[in-house]
């Protein structure tokens, strides 16, 4: 064998296995398979794609979370100032109702016709 094609024959090597198909030491005979060396770095690339694809998933999944918590605090905020408002009303409405019902006692208790009559001790 001269230098070149010794050469050759390692750089073969070195990229794939040989598999014989048969007992003899003939070359022509030979399978060559990829190593998994040559394979790693493209399966490291498919990987890497895949958990690219996985992180996509989980960042878009995590957006999506992010949106809807902040619809809802928006939602509750909103429902706190309404809540705050119908609190306030109640108490004004409340009021109101304190002074109207004391204006009624005192129309009442001014008129004749409210004046209580003790009509059983009269007639006995």
């Amino acid at each position: 064998m001269d230098a070149s094609s010794k050469e050759e024959e390692e750089e073969e090597d070195r990229a794939f296995t040989n598999i014989s198909l048969a007992d003899d030491t003939d070359h022509s005979s030979r399978i060559l398979y990829p190593r998994h060396r040559s394979l790693l770095p493209k399966m490291m690339n498919a990987d890497m794609d895949a958990v690219d694809a996985e992180n996509q998933v989980e960042l878009e999944e995590k957006t999506r979370l992010i949106n809807q918590v902040l619809e809802l605090q928006h939602t509750l905020e909103d429902l706190s100032a309404r809540v705050d408002a119908v609190k306030e009303e109640n108490l004004k409405l409340k009021s109101e109702n304190q002074v109207l019902g004391q204006y009624i006692e005192n129309l009442m208790s001014a008129s004749s016709v409210f004046q209580t009559t003790d009509t059983k001790s009269k007639r006995k």
